[in-house]
């Protein structure tokens, strides 16, 4: 026995010693294949080991409920992306039915028998995304689209037995309909061609004669049509060529098909809840006594209830009208946050929804209109931290160079650290975006765990404020934004307990520019900026943007062909004024980036290279616009820590 035991303890010695030295001396991880990595130091596993908690929450939102029985479709991760799940009852089991290495974009039920759904993906984020049907009997998965061009979910017909949907294989450009039973793929046809990349369809009349479509032209300008669903002939229903630029955001016929409900700006500074007699375009409007945008609408199958969103300096407050007699109805208060996709269950009395707040992170709910009880439906993972003790977000607001007053939200750590902390701008996207109160997800380590206050501004641009407030910054004001950072970084000197001397700026897309713009501008206030995968020369920008997408851009940016508004545009462009970013930048990307090409990340980063500062660069392979995978995710992560430590808290 003491022979064998000693021959035990050799075997351990000669086997297993190398891989525990081989562990003990594995200090740093090693970025994947798909990641290119330049000035970014090694990655020590401790840091990984000290931010693991807060790199597995979950999230979970709802995508379809099935139209003969309460269960329902959501999305939420449970490997590296984003997959569709079943969950058959409240806090039931999600099980995983759609398993692919690309994020899956939710999932819709055939609407009458529900005996398998249709759903949508891309591949590595270029949004080139293709339709699918999965067969709930066998599991098949049957591709429904071309396999190259970019196309929409589309909407269901009444029957179930169409979906109508937007493609641009025809041009690369131009959003053309298509018609097609997703039973039979080879029913796919060509229904109507369109001009332009920002046309959309929206439903379909009780009939399925006529369908319901949308002409996105920008934030303040779209239009509703209609289109017959044989011949796809076009009819305008709601006028063009006024004085005044109108929005129209969505859109649900009645069950009598007369007229639809809409969200629209008509008339008004705010989008209001409308509905629109189809005999006259006459506009009723339902919800002037509420000084905010609508942003959300969805109709019960029996049309006796409409339940919709409204934004309210941020939060979301949810609505119950009764379209018989055009009043709401009491419902329930539900926590300060956000809440969207509101969609009825076929039974009429279930209305699913996703909730998000600053203290839990986005999960599904219902509420039964009858009872006025809340039910929820998923309790996604936090990492086994307690987010009941979560720092809520607080509404703050200051005076800009011009006297307009801008807002935003700052989340302030916990008491627990004293004296004056340092602050990390976050600068939303779009321009045509909102930060609104939210869950931070890995965020919050900033604040838990490093005592870094964040704030999130909406500067003018920004939706939410009023259509004027959204043009404030549409062509040659483009630089009105900035300067709306400028004052915030004053009334950041004046508050006692945020210190003006440790400040970063970071941002996605529009952000990614913003971020740019302010190391130009403002470089000796700031330690140092994070670009994601963001503007930095709108020339070059809208001449490569993907083609479905350009002219929407100029409407908002400019035109770039236009000499007056080009020599603008590079005027202001942050890679023109490279010279001036003094202090530390991190540029992140994804290569498949089909909004703002990687040339917009590989311009910025090659010219402030020169300039002898610190200069870290990440680029994706397998993304595109904004990181989806977790384990590239993950990465950004451990490195953007590493970028806060070494350049605002020393």
């Amino acid at each position: 026995m003491q022979f064998l035991s000693r021959l035990f303890c050799t075997f351990l010695a000669v086997v297993l010693l190398p891989t525990f030295m081989a562990a003990a001396q594995t200090t740093n991880i090693t970025p994947s294949d798909n990641l290119v990595v330049e000035g970014i130091p090694p990655i020590p596993t401790t840091l990984v080991e000290s931010v693991e908690r807060y790199t597995n929450f979950r999230s979970a939102s709802l995508s379809n409920w099935h139209p003969k029985r309460r269960e329902m479709l959501i999305s939420t991760r449970f490997g590296d992306t984003p997959q569709v799940h079943l969950v058959k009852f409240p806090l039931g089991a999600r099980k995983q039915i759609t398993f692919f290495p690309e994020r899956v974009g939710g999932g819709s039920f055939q609407p009458t028998q529900g005996d398998y759904f249709v759903f949508s993906k891309d591949i590595g984020g270029n949004e080139f995304s293709q339709n699918y049907r999965y067969d709930l009997a066998t599991g098949e998965v049957t591709l429904l689209t071309d396999g190259k061009s970019r196309n929409a979910g589309g909407a269901w017909s009444t029957k179930g037995d169409r979906i109508v949907y937007t493609s641009t294989r025809r041009t690369g450009k131009d959003n053309d309909f298509y018609i097609i039973d997703p039973k039979n793929p080879k029913t796919d046809k060509l229904l109507a061609q369109s001009e332009g990349g920002g046309w959309g369809a929206l439903d379909w009349t009780p009939d399925d004669t006529q369908i319901l479509i949308t002409e996105y032209v920008s934030a303040n300008e779209s239009y509703l049509w209609l289109m017959n669903a044989t011949t796809g002939e076009k009819k305008l229903i709601t006028p063009k060529g006024g004085k005044e630029k109108i929005s129209y955001d969505g859109g649900i016929f009645t069950k009598d098909g007369k007229g639809l409900y809409s969200i629209t700006d008509k008339e008004s500074e705010f989008s209001r809840l409308a509905y629109i007699d189809l005999s006259t375009n006459k506009h009723t409007f339902i919800t002037s006594n509420i000084p905010w945008d609508v942003e959300d609408i969805d109709l019960s199958e029996d049309g006796k209830n409409l339940a919709f969103v409204t934004n309210e300096d941020g939060a979301s407050i949810l609505h119950l009208l009764d379209t018989a007699t055009n009043k709401e109805k009491p419902l329930p208060k539900l926590p300060v946050g956000q809440v969207y996709g509101v969609t009825w269950h076929k039974n009429n009395e279930d209305l699913g929804f996703t909730l998000v707040s600053a203290r839990s992170t986005a999960d599904v709910y219902s509420l039964n209109i009858r009872t006025n009880k809340v039910e929820r439906w998923t309790e996604s993972e936090t990492g086994g931290l307690n987010t009941s003790n979560f720092t809520d977000a607080q509404l703050v607001r200051w005076k800009s160079f011009d006297g307009k007053t801008i807002s935003g939200f700052i989340y302030r750590p916990p008491a627990k650290f004293k004296g004056k902390r340092p602050v990390i701008i976050d600068i939303h996207g779009g321009p045509e975006g909102q930060s609104r109160p939210g869950f931070l997800g890995r965020n919050n380590y900033y604040l838990n765990e490093l005592g870094v206050a964040l704030l999130f501004p909406n500067v003018r641009g920004s939706t939410g404020y009023g259509k004027t407030f959204l043009t404030l910054d549409n062509g040659f004001k483009r630089e009105d934004s900035v300067k709306d950072i400028g004052a915030l970084l004053d009334w950041i000197a004046q508050q006692p307990d945020l210190d003006k001397d440790r400040v970063m700026v970071t941002g996605g897309s529009y952000g990614g520019y913003m971020s740019l713009a302010v190391s130009t501008n403002y470089a000796d206030r700031i330690r140092g900026a994070i670009d994601i995968v963001g503007i930095s020369n709108f020339v070059t920008f809208l001449e490569k943007t993907e083609g479905y997408r350009r002219d929407l851009r100029r409407v908002e940016y400019g035109d770039e062909r236009e000499p007056k508004m080009r020599e603008f545009l590079l005027k202001i462009s942050p890679v023109n004024n490279a010279q001036k970013i003094k202090k530390p930048l991190f540029v992140v990307h994804g290569k498949n980036d089909p909004r703002v090409p990687l040339n917009e990340a590989e311009q910025i980063v090659a010219t402030v290279k020169k300039n002898n500062v610190p200069m870290w660069y990440l680029m994706a392979k397998d993304e595109g616009h904004g990181f989806s995978k977790k384990k590239n995710i993950d990465f950004q992560f451990y490195a953007t820590v590493m970028f806060v430590k070494e350049h605002l808290l020393k």
